[in-house]
């Protein structure tokens, strides 16, 4: 039996459980939700959440806080920034730095976000970060997502402290840092193309950015007191 002989009975195995109702599973555990889980429906495998919180749980990293703004995070981001500048010559900060240069050298070759069709999450998270590296983006931009959600949510009294709330909003401010791929080809029928493609930001991709940022930033975090932020800010 080949691989994708494997695969394709698997997926067919998958659809077939996902298609059965389980009666176990009759109310999604979000408080005030009265919806059925995934997995007492024909809608899935799921047996915490219904549809709706399903997708904002992968979307956001919780299934009931939404993610936090630009205008939120953008006082954060910019403090969190000049704080690394000062700090320059500070081993933890420089090591935090080092670490993203190294994400960004592990991360293989650049492929284009047309061609990510295939790729498990862990190959479509090392292709953001190849992305980055091929974008130029300046690694202290990184930390900086990262401590500007650590800032933003001990500033928060209803955030949600859950570790992977954490990684997911880091993991997306850094994914849109990847952006996508343009191409434009002038000539051709009907005059100049464009081509713009740029991944979906959400599920298993962004909590293995999360973790890798988390990793690169931990002794940072551990040694260092964050920059204070105006009151007229917070």
């Amino acid at each position: 039996m080949t691989n994708w002989t494997k695969k394709r009975e698997r997926k067919n195995e998958v659809k077939n459980r996902a298609a059965e109702p389980s009666h176990m599973f009759t109310r999604c555990r979000v408080v005030g939700c009265d919806r059925h889980a995934r997995a007492g429906t024909d809608d899935g495998l799921d047996t915490r959440f219904c549809r709706g919180h399903a997708d904002h749980y992968s979307r956001h990293g919780s299934p009931y806080k939404s993610s936090f703004t630009a205008k939120e995070l953008t006082p954060y981001r910019k403090a969190a920034l000049a704080w690394l500048e000062e700090k320059s010559c500070d081993q933890w900060a420089r090591n935090a730095v080092d670490r993203v240069e190294t994400l960004y050298r592990a991360a293989g070759p650049h492929v284009e976000a047309f061609r990510l069709r295939g790729l498990s999450p862990e190959g479509r998270a090392r292709a953001a970060w190849a992305r980055l590296r091929k974008a130029k983006i300046d690694p202290r931009r990184v930390v900086a997502a990262w401590l500007a959600v650590e800032m933003a949510i001990a500033a928060d009294p209803r955030a949600d402290r859950k570790p992977e709330y954490k990684r997911v909003q880091a993991a997306k401010l850094v994914h849109r840092m990847a952006s996508g791929t343009h191409r434009r080809w002038e000539s051709g029928p009907g005059g100049a193309q464009e081509l713009h493609v740029y991944p979906r930001s959400r599920g298993r991709v962004l909590r293995h950015i999360g973790e890798d940022i988390e990793e690169a930033t931990a002794l940072l975090v551990e040694h260092a007191v964050l920059p204070a932020m105006p009151l007229s800010n917070r």
